[in-house]
């Protein structure tokens, strides 16, 4: 019953959450100095195709009445019409979107039993050879932003070595799992941004957990040590990993934008630097809200799987 309460209290919260970010997107959106219309046409535009876009973007209602409006049909499944690309945005955001998912869940695949196999790894000798090895990897590795990974991976597995593809480029109707050699580079590239955290949040807690007074006694036990490891340290340092890796849920469903540009990938990250270049406020505006609906799904999933891995947490 408490588990319920708690995800009835989350959900609640994510709902007042989205709330404040519909309403500052559209605010940013809507309320900067000079006009819309204008902005999204260029200066060069005719007044005659500035009054159109006014028209099509309801410009001439009242701010209050415009954002009722929009909200009330993202409640019906209208997110309005793309001004690039002149259709609804909706079954377009939708097909990015199961995209993106595709190139996240695959990453979350990859990138978490790996990065806690590697963190508990490091735990085990602290200092040691591998531990430096691993430790100096996630430092290397995230220093480094996804871009420069990503065109050093490109100019070393499409150029010099030309064994994968250096670009993703596909229609965004396309099945990605249709070509996945397409995959491998832009995968690479996420799963190494969670391994340099993930890792080391592992490494941290694997460590504290070693040193606690319940793992010694289980030591003098006599018991294995895999067995102290695998059953009474990893359990209490999963809780705090998995809250971690729901933190990156978020950015790796829909704040792929660096990755996904880089490698040409029809994602939701590409659709909204697309935008961005091109003025689309609608398509902005949808996308910006997803994605914030993603993070926070991302988050309670993790909060939900702390609460099952770790009994204690559920009081």
């Amino acid at each position: 019953m408490t588990v319920i309460a708690f995800i009835l209290r989350r959900c609640m919260l994510l709902v007042l959450v989205l709330i404040a970010v519909s309403v500052l997107t559209f605010a940013i959106v809507n309320v900067l100095p000079g006009d819309v219309a204008t902005a999204v046409l260029g200066d060069m535009a005719t007044p005659q195709m500035v009054e159109a876009v006014r028209e099509r973007m309801g410009l001439g209602q009242p701010l209050p009445d415009r954002y009722f409006a929009w909200v009330a049909g993202i409640l019906h499944g209208d997110f309005g019409r793309s001004l690039q690309h002149g259709q609804a945005i909706a079954p377009m955001l939708l097909g990015r979107l199961g995209n993106s998912a595709i190139l996240g869940g695959i990453t979350l695949a990859i990138a978490a039993p790996l990065s806690i196999l590697l963190g508990v790894l490091a735990a085990l000798r602290p200092g040691g050879v591998m531990d430096r090895v691993i430790s100096g990897f996630a430092v290397g590795t995230h220093a480094l932003p996804e871009y420069v990974i990503g065109l050093l991976a490109i100019l070393a597995f499409s150029i010099w070595l030309p064994l994968l593809p250096g670009s993703s480029l596909m229609d965004p109707n396309e099945n990605p799992l249709s070509r996945p050699e397409a995959l491998i580079l832009p995968i690479g590239v996420l799963v190494i941004g969670m391994l340099a955290i993930i890792s080391q949040v592992t490494r941290v807690g694997m460590i504290q957990a070693l040193a606690s007074p319940y793992v010694r006694t289980a030591t003098l036990k006599g018991l294995p040590r895999w067995k102290v490891v695998m059953k009474h340290a990893l359990p209490n340092v999963l809780p705090p990993t998995v809250t971690e890796i729901g933190m990156y849920f978020g950015y790796v469903i829909g704040g792929l934008v660096v990755v996904e540009t880089l490698f040409s990938y029809a994602g939701i990250g590409q659709m909204m630097t697309n935008a961005v270049s091109y003025r689309d406020i609608p398509t902005i505006q949808a996308g910006v809200l997803v994605v914030a609906a993603a993070y926070g799904i991302g988050n309670l999933c993790a909060d939900v799987a702390a609460l099952v891995l770790n009994p204690r947490l559920r009081g």
